[in-house]
């Protein structure tokens, strides 16, 4: 598992984010076109997380999102910043597709936890540090078990589960269960939230 880990899985990583971004191409433009015209300007959302053993580093992912605000200058709520167009590019994972960059970089890999809010990692217990072990990936096997429908400590679960069991063969069954779930665009948010719901420790 280790040799797989850090030798196989990172040249693996780069050459198919390579080969995708490269297919994907056309549709990132148009997306990239689309949303810069939707949010003023502004078609990337980026913002710092922990990587590999809490490394921080600068992850893009699409602008869903405006930045509407309120009297005393605070961002509004998620629901009332989404756009139509944000609404569609999410549903279809669209918004993703920029994080081909980060795998391409090093920073990230197709398939691992998700890397969360930098935040967070003073709410992490012992177990759920251990997501950290391994490179945060595009998808991950909590996002093929649930996504965003399911609670934060059962995301952590999966993702500690996959830490200790990381292979070629898992790795190939989450990004075919990835693509099923995106048809189906099934675990996007959670129940009452259009995105997902801040973790605030487990008690």
């Amino acid at each position: 598992m280790m040799l797989y880990r850090n030798c196989f899985k990172p040249l693996i990583d780069f050459v198919a984010a390579l080969l995708a971004f490269i297919l994907l191409l056309p549709v990132f433009l148009v997306v990239t076109i689309m949303l810069g015209i939707s949010n003023g300007g502004k078609p990337f959302f980026t913002q710092l997380r922990p990587g590999r053993h809490g490394r921080i580093f600068r992850l893009i992912k699409f602008k869903t999102m405006n930045d509407k605000r309120d009297a005393n200058g605070n961002l509004l709520p998620d629901e009332y910043r989404m756009t139509k167009l944000g609404i569609l590019v999410r549903k279809t994972s669209l918004d993703e597709i920029p994080q081909l960059l980060n795998v391409i970089k090093g920073d990230m890999s197709l398939v691992g936890p998700r890397p969360l809010l930098v935040d967070y990692l003073a709410l992490y217990n012992a177990e759920q540090q251990r997501r950290h072990e391994v490179r945060p990936g595009i998808t991950g096997w909590a996002q093929v078990n649930g996504r965003n429908a399911i609670s934060w400590e059962r995301k952590f679960e999966y993702d500690v589960w996959y830490v200790d069991h990381q292979n070629l063969q898992l790795d190939i069954k989450i990004l075919w269960m990835t693509v099923a779930k995106v048809f189906r665009s099934e675990g996007i948010s959670q129940s009452g939230h259009v995105t997902s719901e801040r973790f605030n420790g487990t008690a």
